[in-house]
């Protein structure tokens, strides 16, 4: 676990996603972006990792449902496995960016003084769905993993061209 997250932090610029058990929303958004990351040759530059803000589900698979989505997108979660988010990643990661406001307000909690800055909703980057939230799957049923996956999709695409203008 700790070799993942130094890799990721070793890059130029460095991205962790934040949702509640770490096995639906943020390792999908980790899934969705790391391969808007190959299709633009940047992931040399941009390290990514996710996390949850509960410790339900520690060392766990994404859902089966979560990589049954992904999968049909061509995205592969399976190498995935859930850790709990902590004070640290604030200094370890550049954006730390929370799948919704209940997610937020947990990092907030655990947010060091002085890096507040890092801390953003993932749905800023893709204002058009009308809502702040990315929804949690978890309790519905197929469609919910495709319209998280939709909602991360545009994001990322949104995010990816913030990290250009700002860093790439």
């Amino acid at each position: 676990m700790e070799r993942a997250i130094e890799n990721a932090v070793a890059k130029e610029i460095s991205v962790l996603f934040v949702c509640m058990g770490n096995i639906c929303r943020s390792p999908t958004a980790e899934g969705v972006f790391r391969k808007h990351l190959a299709e633009a040759g940047l992931e040399e530059r941009v390290g990514v990792d996710s996390a949850g803000t509960h410790a339900y589900h520690i060392g766990e698979a994404p859902d089966p449902r979560a990589q049954r989505a992904a999968a049909l997108r061509e995205v592969d979660l399976s190498p995935l496995r859930a850790r709990r988010a902590a004070a640290i990643d604030f200094e370890r990661f550049d954006y730390v960016i929370a799948m919704d406001r209940e997610n937020l307000s947990s990092l907030q909690a655990i947010c060091p003084p002085g890096q507040e800055h890092k801390l953003r909703l993932f749905l800023s980057y893709a204002e058009h769905f009308g809502t702040e939230d990315v929804p949690d799957p978890y309790y519905g049923g197929a469609a919910g993993f495709d319209r998280v996956l939709d909602m991360v999709e545009a994001a990322s695409a949104g995010l990816l061209e913030t990290l250009r203008e700002k860093h790439l």
